[in-house]
């Protein structure tokens, strides 16, 4: 394995702690705390290597310091609070200008096609790349900040990598928090950049801080699941013949498949045929839907917060088989549309009715058997420039291994995809894994 050397790591406050007219503290609401035991999310971007005067790293650290004193709740913390009362537990962030960590690393003897390996294979020192392997939200109770960055320096390219704690923000923040920090960067100022707008949901009958009992926040194990990893390229001719298909097979209806189901469902359908599962046995995709233009009253597209909800379609792996793209697709594509401003508020108040454990990643057999379709191709990952050129490609961190991870990128072309999968043992399948490299040479 290619050697990454860790040159320094530090924590980068942000310019002006004391900023005033800036919330203190945030408090969580359920579906943030639900995610009490979710890993942090983690992504990567691969930079050529910019010139050698360009003293980037201080940059960087200055201009993410100037980042931060925007996007304030990233640099804070996680805190608990016993409550002695009701013996419950509770727990709101504290917007204190802890700051967030900043790694730098080296990997000389690592070039840029290295990262780019045939039939899009994963490395094995890409894991080295991030900054957050292993860590929960939960850890930030204890030592980890809610924020992680990694620069690794390579022979000929940069690799900026984050991890994050999914119970602060979603995907659609930390893209936003990226560029404005890549634009800080590049024109040395943040005179043009918006002030920070914070989510302002509110569910009626929910009141803050939720109480959770103490026996529902036990210790529960981690995992530690063999997995595999591809990264497959969708081209826009692929996509589009996907989605002509879908929408042939499921006929006239009012619905019509979107470009994103086309290739989630093709991928699904894909997966659980080459799994060996069996007929009878339950399989799920949960597709990760933005809420902010779903509630009501909507809130802005740039709000700051986790405001994402899992679309979640189960049916049995024999049911799924029998089917085709259109049948898969109409299933999710169902399950997104369900997602509304009234479920969404029924899932937050039997959460704290029930006061159910926080999802974990020990999963059941159900859990296994199933995929989790993260990120989105909306989130324009290739329009960050730190002042030497655009990204290149765009990688996704270790997943936990439960089931499948399927992390949807934008690709370089415009109208492809790229998904970074990680699958565990019950789903992986070198036939699987062969026939869709096949399928997309013949793109």
């Amino acid at each position: 394995m290619r050697e990454v050397i860790v040159i320094s790591s530090s924590m980068v406050r942000p310019e002006n702690i004391n900023r005033s007219g800036r919330r203190e503290k945030i408090h969580l609401t359920p579906h943030d705390l639900d995610l009490l035991y979710l890993y942090y999310p983690q992504r990567g971007l691969l930079f050529h290597k910019p010139d050698p005067e360009n003293r980037f790293i201080p940059r960087l650290m200055a201009s993410l310091s100037t980042a931060l004193e925007i996007y304030f709740p990233f640099a804070g913390r996680l805190v608990k609070v016993n409550n002695q009362e009701d013996d419950t537990v509770s727990f709101y962030i504290e917007c204190d200008g802890s700051g967030a960590k900043f790694v730098h690393a080296k990997a000389e003897s690592v070039t840029m096609n290295d990262v780019f390996q045939s039939h899009g294979s994963v490395p094995d020192f890409l894991p080295h790349f991030y900054p957050a392997n292993n860590v929960q939200s939960r850890d930030a109770l204890i030592s980890e900040p809610l924020l992680a960055l990694q620069v690794t320096e390579m022979k000929d390219g940069v690799f900026i990598s984050f991890g994050y704690n999914h119970m602060v923000a979603d995907g659609s923040s930390l893209w936003n928090f990226f560029h404005t920090w890549s634009k800080i960067c590049l024109n040395g100022s943040d005179s043009n950049i918006q002030p920070l707008v914070l989510k302002d949901w509110v569910c009626k009958g929910i009141d803050y801080p939720v109480h959770i009992p103490v026996l529902e926040m036990e210790t529960l194990p981690r995992c530690e699941p063999s997995t595999k990893e591809r990264v497959f390229h969708f081209s826009k001719m692929k996509i589009s013949d996907l989605k002509a298909k879908a929408n042939y097979e499921i006929g006239t209806m009012d619905l019509k498949i979107s470009s994103l189901q086309a290739v989630v469902a093709y991928l699904w359908l894909s997966i659980i045929r080459h799994s060996g599962l069996n007929r009878e046995e339950e399989t799920q995709c949960k597709v990760t839907a933005d809420m902010r233009q779903r509630l009501n009253p909507p809130l802005k597209k740039e709000c700051f917060g986790n405001v994402t909800n899992l679309a979640t379609a189960t049916t049995t792996v024999g049911e799924l088989l029998d089917h085709g793209l259109g049948w898969t697709a109409l299933q999710i594509c169902k399950t997104v549309r369900l997602k509304t401003n009234e479920s969404y508020e029924n899932i937050a108040k039997n959460w704290v009715r029930n006061v159910k454990r926080p999802k974990t990643s020990v999963g059941s057999r159900l859990a296994n058997n199933s995929l989790i379709i993260s990120s989105s191709p909306r989130f324009d990952v290739y329009n960050h420039d730190f002042g030497w050129g655009k990204p290149i490609a765009a990688r996704a961190g270790p997943a936990d291994g439960t089931g499948g991870m399927l992390v949807m990128f934008r690709g370089v072309e415009e109208g492809s995809i790229d998904v970074h999968a990680t699958l565990n043992s019950s789903l992986w399948s070198d036939v699987l894994v062969n026939l869709l490299i096949n399928d997309m040479v013949g793109q």
